[in-house]
């Protein structure tokens, strides 16, 4: 499945580097294309959030009143999510949407040869094989990333097949692949005295907390104003009080787990973007920033629809 997407992807990322001729330019273009193909789907799921809190007094009072038949329990809640309009997998479905988009992101950008240049699998092992045999690359250094070990060594392909179209295309893209001073080809990891290999990857940690943080902040908000604006719903009198407390619990258990969250990603982030290539942490950081972007938009103007 991941293939099939990189493939496709492949060719959009093709035709956008035979416009601009540059690789990191390409990625950032193709970033804003994803995001905004996918825009459609953010704004239902913020809508799907802004019902799902309004809808969680009633949720709290059926699980009250139901505790002990989950089977009544699951019907009303099902009848109220249908009345309203929403889907309770809506937020399943777009994280399914998120794994395939960043796998099949990283398979394309793991192996440009084969998903964007289209090159032929026997042609790239030749290359890998030539540059193996020669000792210009050491095996070790083919099994991450095989293609981009090739691209970093596009001189000795050249070299080694002067007359091939092929090899001109692989030293052509490692030309374009410098990106602001940056080349987008290397590995942080197999880098680690080159400073500039740093900037994208800190970047791209220093977005990814900024992201996290703003949606743990907007989650307190509308968390902060359902409890001030909404008064409890009351089920059976004497239940009154117990309500109360397992939605304060709940809501604490919620901003806790949050926090934890803000603090986690960044850490996975790090060993994400330092065992990447630059090319892929350029992609992601972009997504980020668009991501920033359109939830500071989207919680502005989808919540204000949903109040008016």
């Amino acid at each position: 499945m991941f293939n099939f997407f990189a493939n496709i992807f492949g060719y959009i990322l093709n035709i956008l580097y035979t416009l601009v001729h540059n690789y990191g330019l390409t990625m950032i273009i193709f970033t804003i294309i994803i995001k905004l193909i996918t825009l459609p789907l953010s704004i239902k799921q913020q809508k799907s959030m802004i019902k799902n809190a309004e809808l969680q007094d009633q949720m709290k009072s059926l699980n009250f009143k139901y505790k002990n038949d989950p089977e009544k329990l699951n019907q009303e809640m099902l009848r109220i999510y249908k009345e309203n309009n929403i889907s309770p997998f809506s937020g399943c479905l777009m994280s399914i949407l998120q794994i395939i988009l960043i796998l099949s992101v990283f398979y394309m950008v793991r192996s440009p040869l084969t998903y964007m240049e289209k090159m032929p699998g026997e042609t790239i092992d030749t290359y890998k094989n030539q540059l193996v045999e020669s000792g210009d690359l050491q095996e070790k250094e083919t099994v991450t990333y095989p293609e981009i070990s090739i691209i970093r060594n596009a001189e000795k392909v050249v070299e080694k097949n002067q007359e091939d179209e092929n090899a001109g295309k692989i030293q052509e893209l490692k030309n374009n692949m410098n990106f602001l001073g940056l080349d987008l080809s290397k590995i942080p990891q197999q880098n680690m005295n080159d400073y500039t290999v740093y900037i994208i990857p800190v970047l791209y940690i220093i977005s990814t907390f900024i992201s996290m943080r703003l949606t743990v902040k907007m989650q307190e908000n509308m968390q902060n104003k359902k409890k001030k604006d909404t008064d409890p719903i009351i089920v059976e009198k004497e239940g009154e009080e117990t309500q109360k407390e397992n939605q304060e619990d709940s809501m604490e258990a919620m901003m806790q787990t949050n926090k934890m969250m803000s603090w986690m990603m960044p850490i996975i982030s790090v060993t994400i973007a330092f065992v990447a290539p630059l090319g892929l942490a350029l992609y992601w950081l972009v997504s980020n920033i668009t991501m920033i972007a359109e939830r500071v938009i989207l919680d502005k103007f989808v919540t204000v629809e949903e109040n008016k």
